[in-house]
């Protein structure tokens, strides 16, 4: 039974709730945990991740604290690079076009590396990203994009990481627990209302963190902030993100704040579920495009798909792909490159087509223009600067010259059977509008003033994220702001 009074109630559990969680109970408060979910479906949309995640370091003494495991020999046979905290603020700041609020996005920065280690601290464990971050050139793998790092089992295996951590800590998590509203007056927030398995009851608190994600999994509020034709892309994750946390605080008098028209959306296989599969986890993205090229229905390239590394765009092709006729696109490859496509390629649940020739191919891409795409694709090969070499592990400057829609790196002719295809439509990740918090992550009311008693952390929080994201920095802001409201939210129950 749902106790009817605790010292902090954390609303959600995926990656920064049970951050949230384990925060407060170092504080010496005693959180619960409030799962819409079941069980078998808990964790948002951790449990649906690959588990990269983003965070500065020097140079490999850095990952070795994080990731002691780590043999003599995969030292000498990889280039682990370095990532400074200036390079994330750069990348940060280009992406997001310097939009991102410049105090959160310091907080995430600077605090990455030591949130890093805290989660090391409570028993979580990391591994290198070789399969989808490094490719062996002359012998060694060479790290690209910033990103170096991901969960022990990806998204699976850190929400389990996280039941465990709780459990170790008399932690208890609500499955099947839906909250409903916040209990606040003017003096601030008490409580939550929540229907725990059909019985609706009030736990009374001294603080609430609210960590239950955004809007992407209800198709009204998408199409109302996001625009038309949204309601029609396909959720990447969790089915239970319907933006309960947003409406609670907002009914509260908290102020919205960010990019509530923009989302992190990708490239998704077309005849994908319209939730999650958690049997298939994030095998449905398709992100080595950059490999190859992009035809729409019209049978025409519509985005350059080498402008820079996957990191950088992939979280807002989805969107572009979503605008085409159809909402749907074809990615092509030649035998030149299949070898290096990303393991998402070979799932069994994957829409692909193969051919021996360019006419054959064409002709098997589904409600696409196949004399314009056999035109387009002869253009692009003859557009292809063959004399640069061709290094998936740098921008290589390989490009095009005299195409109206160019490919900047990258490109490779598609000459060589045979041919692959596979069709794409928008996967839709999380959205980018939300709560705003302060430095100590406090939600801020309509007034400009903090409520007390009321803390934000993860996908719901908005100000961090305009237009698009750098690759693996969810889980690293799910982190960090969940550790900084869990612990202001313990040390409000101190006081």
């Amino acid at each position: 039974m749902l106790p009817d009074s605790c010292d902090v109630v954390v609303v959600g559990a995926g990656n920064a709730a049970m951050c949230a969680a384990l925060a407060a109970q170092e504080q010496g408060a005693k959180p619960i945990v409030l799962e819409r979910a079941t069980e078998d479906e808990s964790g948002g949309n951790t449990r649906f991740t690959a588990g990269a995640i983003r965070f500065a370091y020097d140079g490999v003494a850095d990952l070795r604290e994080l990731m002691p495991d780590l043999t003599e020999e995969e030292i000498a046979r990889t280039d682990f690079g370095s990532y400074t905290e200036d390079q994330f603020f750069d990348d940060l700041a280009r992406v997001t076009e310097n939009r991102t609020n410049p105090d959160l996005a310091e907080l995430l920065v600077k605090r990455s590396k030591s949130t890093m280690t805290w989660m090391r601290g409570k028993g979580f464990r990391f591994v290198p990203i070789y399969g989808r971050q490094a490719f062996k050139v002359d012998g060694r793998f060479k790290f690209w994009g910033g990103l170096t790092v991901e969960a022990w089992g990806g998204g699976p295996g850190l929400v389990e990481a996280h039941k465990s951590a709780a459990a170790k800590r008399d932690i208890p998590i609500f499955y099947e627990t839906r909250a409903l509203s916040l209990l606040h007056d003017d003096s601030g927030v008490h409580g939550v209302r929540a229907r725990h398995r059909g019985v609706t009851r009030e736990i009374r608190c001294k603080a609430v963190v609210l960590a239950a994600g955004g809007f992407e999994s209800n198709p009204e509020w998408r199409t109302r902030y996001l625009g038309p034709g949204w309601d029609l892309a396909k959720v990447r994750g969790t089915r239970f993100n319907t933006g309960d946390g947003i409406r609670m605080a907002l009914d509260a008098g908290a102020s919205p704040c960010g990019n509530w028209s923009g989302c992190h959306a990708v490239g998704w296989d077309r005849n994908a579920p319209e939730f999650g599969d958690l049997a298939v986890g994030d095998g449905f993205q398709k992100h080595s495009y950059p490999w190859g090229i992009m035809i729409n229905a019209n049978g025409e390239r519509f985005v350059d798909e080498g402008a820079d590394f996957r990191n950088y765009t992939y979280a807002k092709y989805g969107a572009v792909i979503l605008r085409q006729p159809g909402q749907f696109a074809w990615q092509i490859f030649d035998r030149k490159v299949t070898h290096i496509l990303r393991d998402e390629y070979r799932i069994k649940q994957v829409t692909k087509v193969t051919a021996n020739t360019l006419e054959e191919l064409v002709a098997r891409l589904d409600d696409v223009n196949a004399a314009r795409a056999l035109e387009h694709i002869r253009a692009y090969n003859a557009a292809v600067r063959t004399d640069i070499a061709f290094n998936p592990n740098v921008k290589d400057g390989r490009c095009t010259q005299g195409l109206a829609v160019p490919k900047s790196n990258w490109a490779n002719t598609i000459d060589t059977p045979p041919f692959e295809a596979y069709a794409v439509t928008c996967g839709i990740t999380f959205t980018f509008g939300g709560l705003r918090i302060d430095t100590g992550g406090q939600v801020i009311d309509t007034d400009g003033a903090p409520i007390p008693g009321l803390y934000a952390a993860g996908e719901l929080v908005g100000g961090l994220f305009y237009f698009n994201y750098p690759g693996g920095t969810g889980l690293m802001s799910g982190s960090v702001f969940g550790r900084i409201a869990g612990t202001s939210a313990g040390l409000a129950v101190k006081r």
